[in-house]
C-alpha cells in the first residue's frame, strides 16, 4: 500500500505537485492515477493543509485548503505506443465519501476535435465532433458532441488501458507562490496584474455522504470599480451530480460551466440534450450547457503569485 497522508503531514513551501519516479516505497507514481491515490503527490483532502505564501518570509497554513495546480504547466501523459498523446490538465474534481475519508481525483483534460491522426492528408473528419476527456478510477470517460444528438456515443467510458495505455504519468509542477485572495481588493490587483488565477469550489450532499472539490483555472474574471464587485466565469469543468451514487463514480460528471461572485453559492450550467425549437416544432436536439443549477457552496480564490 502507498503511505497515506495524515491530517499533519504538511507539506513544506519547496513541495512540488508533481509524479517523481518513485515514492519513499520505492513503487512508480504512475499507479497513482490509475488508483486515484494521489495524496502522497501533493494532492490532499480537504482535511488537510498546504503552504500559502502571502508575503516573503510570511507562511501560513490552512485546513481547509487544497495545494493548487500550476494549470499552466500541467499535463497527463498517455504510454500507449501507437499514440502517447500528451493531454493539458484543465480542472480536477475530487469527490469524498465524508464518512470513510475515502478520496477520488479526476482530471479533466482540455478538449479537441475528431481527427484522422497520423494521417498523410484530410486530418479532421469532415463529420466532425467535440472530443472530451476525464481520467479517474483507472478509467476515461469520454464525450463526443456532434451537429447534433445522436445513438448512444455521447458519453462513453473505458479502461484506461484501452484508450492510450495503462498507467499515464501526471506532471504537474507546483507553483512557487499561491497567495488566498480573500477579500476583492486583493482579487482586483491580482487580475490588473496578471497573475494566473485559481479557484476551488466545494460543496457536499448530506444525503449520500458525498462531498466534492471543483478546482479550475479562472479563464474569464470580471471586476466592477464602482460596485466594489468580481464575478468568475469559466469552464469547462468536471461537474458532479452528488444527489445519487453511480455504479461507476466516474459516471456523475458533466461538462459545465461554473459563475461565481461570492464565496457561498455558485452557478452551473451543465451540457445536456437541448431541442432546437423553429416555431413550435423541434427540429432537431444537440448537446449545449443549457441546464442551469445553483448550489450553496465553498468558493476559495488563489493566486499562484504574489
Amino acid at each position: 500500500m502507498f503511505p497515506k497522508m495524515k491530517k499533519n503531514d504538511l507539506p513544506d513551501k519547496n513541495d512540488e505537485i508533481l509524479l517523481r519516479a518513485e515514492d519513499k516505497s520505492g513503487r512508480s507514481r504512475r499507479t497513482f492515477i490509475k488508483n486515484g491515490l494521489l495524496a502522497a503527490s501533493g494532492v490532499l483532502s480537504t482535511s488537510a493543509s498546504f503552504a500559502v505564501m502571502n508575503e516573503p518570509g510570511n507562511r501560513t497554513q490552512s485546513r481547509d485548503q487544497l495545494a493548487c495546480i500550476d494549470y499552466g504547466r500541467s499535463f497527463l501523459c498517455n504510454t500507449a505506443e501507437f499514440n502517447s498523446v500528451r493531454m493539458w490538465i484543465e480542472s480536477r474534481t475530487i469527490i469524498t465519501n465524508i464518512k470513510s475519508g475515502e478520496s477520488t481525483v479526476y482530471y479533466q483534460g482540455a478538449s479537441c476535435k475528431s481527427e484522422n491522426t497520423f494521417g498523410e492528408r484530410d486530418l479532421f473528419y469532415k463529420d466532425n465532433y467535440d472530443f472530451l476527456p476525464i481520467f479517474g478510477e483507472g478509467k476515461v470517460l469520454v464525450f463526443r458532441r456532434h451537429a447534433n444528438k445522436r445513438g448512444e456515443n455521447y458519453r462513453t467510458i473505458k479502461k484506461m488501458e484501452e484508450m492510450w495505455g495503462a498507467n499515464p504519468v501526471l506532471r504537474m509542477p507546483a507553483a512557487e507562490v499561491v497567495t488566498v485572495l480573500d477579500s476583492f481588493e486583493k482579487i482586483r490587483d491580482a487580475t490588473a496584474a496578471g497573475i494566473p488565477i485559481v479557484t476551488q469550489t466545494e460543496f457536499q450532499n448530506d444525503e449520500t455522504g458525498l462531498r466534492a472539490v471543483i478546482e479550475a483555472p479562472c479563464k474569464t474574471m470580471n471586476i466592477s470599480h464602482t460596485k466594489k464587485m468580481y464575478q468568475v466565469d469559466t469552464g469547462p469543468i468536471a461537474f458532479p451530480d452528488l444527489s445519487k451514487k453511480y455504479g461507476v463514480q466516474i459516471d456523475c460528471l458533466s461538462p459545465a460551466f461554473i459563475a461565481f461572485n461570492v464565496d457561498h453559492f455558485a452557478d452551473f450550467v451543465i451540457e445536456a440534450p437541448t431541442p432546437i425549437v423553429e416555431g413550435k416544432k423541434i427540429v432537431s436536439t444537440v448537446y449545449h450547457y443549457s441546464k442551469i443549477k445553483s448550489l450553496k457552496v465553498k468558493n476559495r480564490i488563489f493566486a499562484l503569485g504574489r
